[in-house]
């Protein structure tokens, strides 16, 4: 936990919860004012994020209401510019325009990043810049794979503000298709093998007949 997270989380209401449960003594040290804000983004937050192929977006609308949508694509779609820069194509999906209406009202923004197999979290909170694809459009190809069908819009610019790594209770542990091949395959190439043994039995029993 940073101490740049708690000066964005810990708001007064949420301070005096943790007094009333008796929470806050252990965040003491974190938010003292001399502690390492950690806000910059390190070796293990870019491996994480490189590994990831989506996340779960929240920004705030006008009236106050949070909107939460993921965002998917190829692995790696979201990427670390430098320490304190996440840039990622963003891609025309339903056309609704939530977030980007959303972040053009409050350039707030959280992101929640989960590896399920493993069961880790990594929360980071910033400001976002929507740079459309006619203002830049080698930005925006720098950041989409061309591999990948799908057509990109704009580049989601976000300048890190605090991330948080969250412990594992409670989160599940699930597999993609692709994570669970993982797993399949060396099981598959047993099976194969011992399909092939029962065969050569089979021949060799018939043979003695």
């Amino acid at each position: 936990m940073t101490r740049a997270f708690t000066e964005i989380a810990f708001t007064p209401t949420v301070l005096a919860e943790q007094e009333r449960q008796g929470s806050a003594r252990a965040y003491r040290a974190i938010m003292a004012p001399g502690a390492e804000p950690a806000d910059r983004l390190g070796l293990a937050e870019a491996r994480f994020v490189a590994a990831r192929d989506g996340f779960y977006q929240a920004t705030v609308s006008e009236t106050g209401w949070p909107y939460v949508q993921f965002r998917g694509g190829p692995v790696g779609f979201l990427k670390v510019v430098d320490e304190k820069t996440l840039a990622y194509a963003d891609f025309r999906g339903n056309r609704q325009y939530l977030s980007v209406g959303n972040l053009k009202a409050d350039d707030r923004v959280a992101l929640f990043l989960m590896d399920y197999p493993n069961r880790r979290r990594l929360k980071i909170w910033g400001r976002a810049r929507l740079i459309d694809l006619a203002d830049n459009p080698d930005l925006v190809a720098s950041l989409h794979d061309p591999a990948y069908e799908a057509r990109p819009e704009r580049a989601v610019v976000i300048t890190v503000a605090a991330f948080d790594w969250n412990c594992q209770k409670h989160i599940p542990s699930r597999l993609t298709l692709d994570e669970l091949e993982f797993h399949l395959s060396p099981i598959r190439d047993e099976l194969n093998t011992l399909r092939a043994e029962n065969a050569a039995l089979k021949e060799r029993l018939a043979a003695t007949a």
